[in-house]
């Protein structure tokens, strides 16, 4: 099993960028949920970029590129 998510930094993190922002109890698991699925979604992309040059590591113009990609759907 994985880690827990870090739910007091990121509860505090929200509270400090929305100070009158409520929360229900669960908000932070799934803002937590998308950054990680954001992440997975970059990964995938960078590796197919990285593919397509024809490189077998990841650098980081591949994750810009993937970012550019993901940003536009």
């Amino acid at each position: 099993m994985g880690r827990a998510a870090p739910r007091a930094a990121l509860r505090k993190m929200l509270k400090n960028e929305k100070p009158g922002f409520r929360l229900s109890a669960c908000a932070d698991l799934l803002v937590h949920l998308n950054f990680l699925l954001f992440l997975r979604r970059l990964a995938e992309e960078a590796r197919t970029n990285a593919f397509q040059n024809r490189s077998r590591i990841i650098k980081p113009e591949h994750i810009i590129l993937a970012a550019k990609v993901i940003e536009h759907f």
